[in-house]
């Protein structure tokens, strides 16, 4: 990675000018503006906008048990293979964490998956993660969550811009997370959002953000707020009416959001036309698995992943990519079981032999639009048998 922003000496233009003239940091309407725009581009009703996307999870698990819809002691089935935040909250909220084992075809959870689960643990919610920009097969997923009664939730982080057919990647449950986080698809240095077509969620989930306050509501939900509890409007300045953390962003986060939401789209193309790129090399090495990706109509390409057939030769082209000083990672966190977190705090185990491949197997490096053709060539040499 080159920069922390698209066009960055441009971006770092427009800040200083920003900070020069703006009134006011602390969360305003910039952020609003950000959160209407963002909600545009992805075809949902409302977004919300958190100083991370981690603060994005725990806010909206936090917020689904202010209004009953969750509660301490139910079970969350979750992605096996996933980034720490997706659990932690699960955990801290007092549910039971249920891992979903991930199919290595498409590094997620798929339909099949969530229904041998079902049949050994009756779940309350899914937090299903869309990895490394690809998905499982969501509307199957959504199908089985609603015969179930199951509340679906995506975090969408590493997927923005993925499409299906039946829609964009996070419009599939009830709400879904997002990061901007450094080498994101966009980057507000640090930053988060929560997507949902669903009033009251969104209502709670600023009221969750900022203190437990009503200052971030529309002035028609303040006055119900405010009528229902019987607050008068000089006690109502420090009036807490949920249970809530601050997590607010500032106006840089929001300038900066409305920066690098501009030509998202065509970044998520080049980000496809890239792994496609590096895909071609994958796909005629016999010591490669191929991802599956026929289900997707735009795959916004979070990175390069990369499935060998066993661990001896993920040693090898991990040495030979490092000698190339090209950085890779860890498949996210690889089987969340075997986290060190994860065996503190939690008892039950469940085999995750999908998990574990990719644990064990998977590796990736990262993809960026603002990659040259010989960056691209560099890792191709490496990935050639």
């Amino acid at each position: 990675m080159r920069a922390t922003f698209v066009r960055e000496p441009q971006t770092k233009a427009a800040l200083a000018g920003f900070l020069q003239r703006a009134s006011r940091l602390s969360m305003g309407p910039v952020c609003r503006r950000f959160e209407k725009s963002f909600a545009g581009f992805q075809a949902r009703r409302e977004a919300a906008l958190f100083n991370s996307g981690a603060s994005a999870n725990l806010a909206l698990l936090q917020a689904l048990r202010n209004l009953g819809r969750l509660k301490a002691g139910d079970a969350i089935g979750f992605s096996a293979v996933t980034w720490s935040t997706n659990v932690m909250p699960i955990i801290q909220m007092g549910m039971i964490p249920v891992p979903i084992d991930c199919s290595p075809a498409t590094l997620n959870v798929m339909s099949d998956n969530i229904r041998k689960r079902l049949r050994q643990v009756r779940l309350k919610a899914l937090f299903l993660t869309n990895a490394l920009g690809f998905t499982g097969d969501l509307p199957a997923i959504r199908s089985l969550a609603r015969s179930h009664g199951l509340l679906l939730l995506e975090d969408n982080c590493e997927s923005l811009g993925t499409i299906l057919p039946e829609g964009r990647a996070g419009n599939f449950g009830l709400a879904s997370t997002f990061s901007f986080f450094v080498g994101h698809h966009m980057s507000t240095i640090e930053g988060g959002m929560v997507c949902t077509d669903d009033a009251e969620l969104s209502e709670m989930l600023r009221i969750v953000r900022a203190n437990g306050w009503d200052r971030q509501l529309t002035p028609a939900q303040v006055r119900r707020r405010r009528r229902e509890h019987h607050v008068d409007r000089f006690q109502a300045k420090y009036t807490f009416y949920d249970l809530a953390f601050n997590q607010r962003p500032t106006e840089i986060t929001g300038f900066l959001g409305l920066q690098q939401l501009r030509g998202l789209a065509a970044r998520c193309l080049r980000r496809q036309a890239n792994y496609l790129a590096v895909e071609r090399i994958i796909r005629i090495n016999p010591d490669f698995l191929p991802l599956e990706r026929s289900h997707l109509k735009l795959l916004s390409s979070f990175c390069f992943p990369v499935l060998c057939r066993n661990s001896r030769l993920r040693g090898r082209y991990l040495a030979r990519l490092e000698r190339a000083g090209v950085e890779v990672r860890p498949i996210i966190a690889g089987n969340i079981q075997r986290q060190p977190f994860y065996a503190k705090y939690v008892r039950a185990r469940y085999p995750l032999p999908g998990a574990d491949f990719i644990h064990d197997c998977g590796f990736y490096c990262g993809n960026y639009p603002d990659l040259r053709p010989n960056d691209i060539e560099a890792i191709r040499l490496c990935l050639t048998q």
